[in-house]
């Protein structure tokens, strides 16, 4: 927002002086003129135009040419499309207006009166956030009227606001604190008692001290708006009023940890990471998230060895500014129940720590005894590009091709890339006014994604057909069944929803990653290529087709070509390489296989584990991530690696040294090199690549559709991985969840 750089330029403003002993000497100013503010308006010299950017570098698009109007801000000409607000065309012309309850991305509420700007023959300062820009509308923003209204309006928020500074989680990144150094007076008139409000209880992840809520009301409209959860309103009147629950509860959404950062107070903060660190202790790493397959553009902040808190990034064509719960609060479980040094289990069943040449050494050895056929990797839902081609290498140099990731099936069709990804894009889902959710519940598997499809319905009135089992939505849609034999009725244009397809500009399919696991998936495949093609979802212009995928590996997976060459492979398998993978059923596996676990958290893979190999999370390694929609974004290393772990592709390559079949690369560049062979969209980082076939070169399939419903692909939100399973803010938030 630019806050801290306005207090530091009203700051530099006043007067700063050197005496001889080197001392600074700030002189306090007084400013009668506002008293007379008339007065002082008439003798004010005319500003100087100059040459200005827009606030963070916006750029202005004119989708009509025609609807091009010229406003004076400061003197200064700007040329902006017809419907901004005065506010915004402050913005284009550079200069930063002050507000709290103002957020481009939520309804105009107009109530903190912090903007006021002053226009031309307007006979009092008028609110920017909610005044319309007129042609030839000449603003003032810095003028002795607009300074006096600002200080006024100052004065009555800190009136009541309590001095909980020192001891407030924002305090070094409060618009508050900003703004009163900025546009405040240096002292107040208010004498009496100042009023105190209760907190609320909104569960375990959002703490509230009521008592500092400036009742900007951003929190009420995000989770009415955004969340799609109207758990949140204002009560009362005057002195009286304040945010809450209209009955006492909880709240429900995964979206709800977002009101913290828009909450321009210390009213509402995170509760985990409450009394925990300043803000400028932190040292902030851009990285991305990986509890599901949207690729959230994230900031770890850490000291030392530790993550202290996860917040957003601003990134348009994924997650706005938004992230899910889950991304923001499961860094707990980043240091619970960590491997630490490599182990085998020994003859009484226990496991004893071990050095890495001994263990790597024992690895070797049984591999070289097993038949090439009997050999079998998976790799884990957090896997990074470089691990799963370093893994597949090393099988495909021992003679095996059976490598798969979770989630992607036994029998994945990684042939055609538009078969496997959002090829709408996540931005592109805006312009749809039809969806078909096939076995999908967007809201548990990528709640980012489902966020787009509410902005959608809200702006759009897009209307929204789901088949699949019964599921919670926060928007309007029609449940249309729960087994493919609607797809059927779809396809054959027998369903009452296929006159809603027809008749749609832009319609779009999404189908869940659930259904790779299907045996008849070829068969629901086959039925909704044929929805597409009679309904004009993919043409030339627009490809509505999309599969929601669910892990943050599997799209990686799929461009790498980890396919199995047998579908029952685990059934004969007598050595098993699994690189992260907990979730993998390994029930039909025979009991005198050699499994080798390389993960970092003890998770249900070890149970089954013959040697455990540390690995490094997400957070302490640089890795290539391919989100659902086919964008490569890279992780950044935000702390040091836990005891003893090694970063997984350096593992593997180890390995194939001491097995006697190295690896051709040594170094993050070299093994990227070989990626760029197999799959070179893989290294064109934050550009999404769309696939370049259409599904429709699919050969034709006979199977049929069964009866069978679709099954939810997500149990428990918060629990879908190692690291999430391991949180204890999550395990809190799942038993809410179940009551």
């Amino acid at each position: 927002m630019g806050l801290g750089l306005l207090a530091s330029r009203a700051l530099r403003s006043s007067r700063i002086f050197r005496n001889p002993t080197n001392s600074v000497l700030r002189t306090i100013v007084s400013t009668p003129e506002l008293n007379n503010a008339d007065a002082a308006a008439a003798t004010a010299p005319a500003p100087v135009p100059s040459d200005r950017s827009p606030v963070g570098g916006a750029r202005v698009h004119f989708p009509n040419p025609d609807d091009v109007i010229e406003v004076f801000v400061d003197g200064y000409p700007v040329k902006i499309p017809k419907g901004m607000t005065v506010l915004q065309a402050c913005e284009i012309a550079g200069v930063d207006i002050p507000r709290f309850c103002y957020h481009s991305r939520l309804s105009i509420a107009g109530n903190c009166r912090m903007c006021l700007v002053e226009v031309e023959k307007s006979p009092k300062p008028v609110a920017s956030c909610a005044m319309p820009a007129l042609p030839g509308m000449k603003i003032k923003t810095d003028t002795p009227i607009a300074k006096k209204a600002r200080e006024g309006v100052m004065e009555f928020l800190l009136m009541n606001h309590p001095l909980d500074c020192p001891i407030c989680d924002q305090g070094g990144e409060c618009d508050l604190q900003d703004q009163s150094m900025a546009f405040g007076s240096d002292r107040g008139r208010f004498t009496e008692m100042k009023r105190s409000v209760v907190d609320k209880n909104l569960g375990p992840l959002v703490k509230t001290v009521m008592t500092r809520c400036i009742q900007c009301t951003r929190c009420v409209r995000f989770a009415t708006e955004v969340a799609g959860t109207e758990d949140l309103g204002m009560l009362g009147r005057g002195s009286g009023e304040e945010i809450g629950t209209y009955v006492e509860k909880l709240m429900t959404s995964e979206l709800s940890g977002n009101v913290i950062d828009i909450c321009p107070v210390g009213a509402l903060t995170s509760k985990p990471f409450a009394f925990k660190a300043r803000n400028w202790e932190l040292k902030g790493t851009e990285s991305i998230d990986v509890t599901d397959a949207v690729g959230s553009n994230i900031r770890i902040d850490s000291r030392g060895p530790e993550v202290m808190r996860v917040v957003p990034r601003l990134n348009e064509d994924i997650n706005e500014e938004w992230i899910s719960d889950k991304t923001r609060f499961f860094y707990d479980g980043l240091k619970r129940q960590r491997l630490n040094d490599p182990m085998i289990r020994g003859a009484d069943g226990r496991f004893k720590a071990v050095s890495w040449r001994d263990a790597l050494a024992i690895v070797a050895e049984v591999m070289h005894q097993i038949k090439p056929e009997e050999i079998v990797g998976v790799a884990g839902k957090l896997s990074d590009a470089e691990s799963m081609m370093a893994l597949k290498d090393l099988l495909n140099k021992m003679g095996s091709n059976n490598i798969f990731c979770e989630g992607n099936g036994m029998h994945p069709n990684a042939d055609l890339r538009s078969g496997y990804i959002m090829n709408t894009s996540i931005s592109g889902l805006e312009k749809a006014d039809v969806f078909l959710l096939v076995g999908s519940q967007p809201r548990v598997e990528a709640a980012m994604v489902n966020a787009r499809i509410r902005k959608t319905v809200r702006a759009n009135n897009a209307k929204v057909g789901y088949i699949g089992a019964a599921a919670d939505f926060n928007y309007d849609h029609q449940h249309l069944g729960t087994d493919p034999q609607t797809l059927v009725e779809i396809a054959e244009g027998r369903h009452p929803f296929s006159s809603s397809l027809k008749n749609a500009k832009n319609p779009v399919i999404i189908v869940g990653a659930g259904v790779f696991d299907r045996e008849d998936k070829d068969a629901v495949f086959a039925a909704v290529d044929t929805i597409a093609k009679n309904n004009n979802v993919v043409r030339s212009d627009w490809n509505g087709l999309n599969v929601l995928l669910l892990n943050a590996a599997q799209a990686a997976a799929l461009d790498l070509g980890l396919v199995p060459e047998s579908d029952k492979c685990i059934d004969s398998a007598k050595f098993v390489y699994l690189m992260g993978a907990d979730d993998v059923n390994l029930d039909k596996l025979p009991d005198d296989a050699f499994v080798v676990y390389q993960g970092h958290h003890g998770d249900r893979g070890v149970y089954r584990a013959n040697v455990i190999l540390p690995a490094s999370a997400f957070t302490e390694k640089e890795g290539i991530y391919e989100n659902t929609e086919g964008c490569a974004q890279i992780t950044l290393p935000a702390v040091p690696t836990v005891g003893d772990s090694r970063d997984d592709w350096k593992i593997i390559r180890a390995l194939s040294e001491v097995a006697g079949i190295g690896l051709p690369y040594d170094s993050l560049g070299a093994i990227r090199s070989r990626i760029r062979t197999v799959a070179p969209n893989l290294l064109e980082l934050d550009e999404r690549q769309p696939a370049t076939f259409s599904t429709s070169l699919r050969p034709e399939v006979s199977q049929k559709v069964s009866s069978t419903p679709f099954n939810p692909a997500v149990e428990n939100f918060y629990m879908t991985d190692a690291i999430t399973r391991a949180s204890k803010i999550m395990a809190q938030c799942s038993a809410l969840l179940r009551k």
